[in-house]
């Protein structure tokens, strides 16, 4: 398909782009590994997240609710420390999710994961009041108040399902989310409370109950979060899950009815949506996370999720994560931006060209299903395309864009992430899909897993107005980063570039 895009460098195109608000990890108590300590900074070294969402802060293996031998509550804030202080030195703060029941102050028995996070609500709801009162005071003692009281706080994780809240009781949820919001706020009401942070197939009708239950009961919220996967029910082989994805519109529009629900409610209206999970599969050994059409897939999504929505927190950072168990091989379909062996996926480089678009600053002067261009301060543009199908087309996308440009020597500037060019897992099958990897292997699969990058340069001349074409083909499942840079040349005195190459 053949495509040219001339740009009006008046015109401004609806794009908020949050790529680097939050981002998903595994729960808590991995942060006390080695390899997702190396992970986390390899992700914030290249596109620098602010804040930090995942489970299990107050399951058993962070040992932060203990009990005395007459059953009083104490605290152990030892563990929590060490993830703290660990994020906040990667420049993360968190985005606190308040679950799941540690075992002793847990009403029943049913645990989800294979890390058996217990998912049923408190035998006694004045002790989880102390725990969380608790938790945030320690916090703020440790951190400061004026630092803590902007860290975002979510109320339990999915509640509409029944294996992440027992019986998905609705009732039981709001009672939780009550007493919760009235103990966050009791420590300082300048924290940020919000919930439910449901997921798939009865989102519109718990969003629906959650804003009547808060409208009626005069609470004060702060933020709705909910969650956004785009996949069907997984076909299971083995280890593994394979999905079909779903069409993009269907997901937009998903999510437009969580902003419709909450501005039927005057002293709602426009009150912030916050996605803290979306990705394509919801389950994490789904081999499509892996590739390169899951790369330009998720470049729409980035696209689109901020017309509705504050924030979107892609779930997760890494592949450290273990819901269902341990993993087999480094390339397992797990959630993450990085494989195992700090090796990035394609959909890493995805999150990196958009955080890219953010530090050019300027304005987004186009933006269709195909790609976003912003106008940068420096007078260049820099944008990104995306070849996006459900399923294999062979069929690829040839752009041609005209971009106004005062006169003047440019660098033309493209980084290419496609099946050919960026794919360490096609290496990682050519080589025999090895599940130890040797030093030689891990070596060749962060080599094969790096954007090709190609320059070239253009001179515009005369009055302004004119403007730089600039050509490239996205090939099928492909992203690709472009840029135009004012590149004056000053050469050294008696340095002759073409004489050097021998033109």
């Amino acid at each position: 398909m053949k495509r040219t895009i001339l740009v009006d460098p008046g015109q401004r195109a609806v794009f908020h782009n949050a790529v680097d608000y939050c981002i998903g990890t595994g729960r808590m108590g991995l942060a006390l590994t080695k390899e997702y300590q190396e992970q986390l900074k390899l992700v914030q070294d290249w596109i620098g997240f602010s804040h930090i969402r995942g489970h299990g802060l107050f399951c058993d293996d962070m040992a932060i609710y203990q009990e005395a031998e007459d059953g009083t509550p104490e605290y152990n804030f030892t563990y929590l420390d060490r993830v703290m202080d660990s994020y906040r030195e990667l420049g993360l703060a968190p985005f606190l999710e308040l679950g799941f029941m540690p075992e002793k102050m847990a009403g029943g028995k049913q645990t989800v994961f294979y890390w058996k996070g217990n998912v049923t609500p408190p035998k006694d709801y004045a002790r989880w009041s102390g725990l969380v009162r608790a938790l945030l005071e320690h916090l703020i003692a440790r951190y400061g108040r004026e630092e803590v009281v902007t860290w975002p706080v979510e109320v339990w994780n999915e509640p509409n399902l029944c294996g992440f809240w027992k019986d998905a009781d609705m009732q039981e949820y709001f009672h939780l989310f009550r007493v919760t919001f009235d103990a966050v706020k009791s420590v300082d009401a300048r924290f940020r409370v919000g919930g439910p942070a449901v997921c798939g197939g009865t989102d519109e009708l718990w969003i629906g109950a959650f804003m009547a239950y808060c409208h009626e009961n005069r609470i004060p919220l702060d933020f709705v979060t909910r969650h956004h996967y785009t996949t069907d029910f997984p076909e299971r082989a083995g280890h593994y899950g394979y999905v079909n994805l779903s069409e993009p519109e269907i997901g937009f529009a998903n999510l437009h009815t969580t902003r419709e629900i909450i501005d039927r409610y005057p002293e709602y209206r426009g009150l912030q949506i916050h996605i803290t999970e979306f990705n394509t599969s919801y389950i994490p050994n789904c081999p499509t996370h892996d590739t390169n059409q899951n790369a330009a897939y998720i470049a729409q999504q980035l696209s689109r999720l901020g017309d509705d929505n504050e924030s979107y927190s892609y779930w997760t950072f890494g592949d450290v994560f273990e819901e269902q168990g341990v993993p087999f091989t480094p390339f397992h379909g797990g959630f993450g931006l990085v494989a195992d062996g700090c090796i990035p996926k394609p959909t890493f480089w995805t999150f990196v060209f958009y955080k890219k678009l953010k530090e050019k600053g300027g304005a987004c002067v186009y933006k269709d299903d195909d790609c976003v261009i912003v106008k940068k301060e420096d007078g260049g543009y820099c944008g990104v395309a995306w070849n996006r199908h459900n399923e294999r087309t062979g069929e690829a996308l040839q752009l041609s864009l005209c971009l106004p440009c005062d006169p003047g020597r440019y660098c033309l500037l493209t980084r290419t992430v496609d099946e050919e060019t960026c794919n360490p897992l096609k290496v990682w099958h050519d080589l025999g899909e090895p599940s130890s990897l040797t030093a030689e292997e891990l070596a060749m699969l962060r080599e094969a897993a790096v954007p090709l990058l190609e320059t070239r340069e253009v001179s515009v001349l005369g009055d302004g107005g004119e403007c730089i074409r600039l050509d490239f083909t996205v090939k099928e499942f492909g992203v690709v980063y472009f840029e135009s840079i004012p590149a004056e040349l000053r050469s050294d005195r008696g340095y002759s570039y073409e004489r050097c190459i021998r033109r």
